[in-house]
Parts: C-alpha cells; structure tokens; sequence
C-alpha cells in the first residue's frame, strides 16, 4: 500500500516540474494545487514525513513564482 501511494506522490511532482519545465506558469500552479492536498493526506499518513512534504512544496512554489518573475 505505502508503495503505490508513493508513487502517486512522485507522479504528482513530476507534473509539476514538467510544468515548470515547459515555462507555464498558468499550467505550473494547477498542477501545484493538484499536487499539494495529496502530498498533505499523503504526510499525514505517514508515508512521507510532514517535514518532507512541507519542504517539496515550499521548493516547488518558490520555482513556481520564479517563473512569474
């Protein structure tokens, strides 16, 4: 069970980077806020630590608002 959940985790982040790769900012945070509730109910499961899933989404989000720069 922890497996498949994550690799869901893992496919919702590279979605995100993929995003963030192609330069699409408006696609990069519908991703993002896809991504955040299910690395969030993901954390709380324990399958990937709070402090872990806090730091994927401040390092995603901080490359995310680069990109509207």
């Amino acid at each position: 069970m922890k497996s498949s959940q994550r690799s869901m985790v893992r496919t919702y982040i590279k979605r995100v980077v993929k995003a963030i790769g192609t330069g699409d900012h408006a696609k990069a945070m519908e991703e993002f806020k896809a991504m955040q509730p299910v690395v969030d109910r993901i954390a709380d499961k324990d399958v990937l630590s709070k402090k872990k899933a806090a730091r994927l989404k401040s390092r995603l989000n901080k490359r995310i608002k680069a990109l509207a720069a």
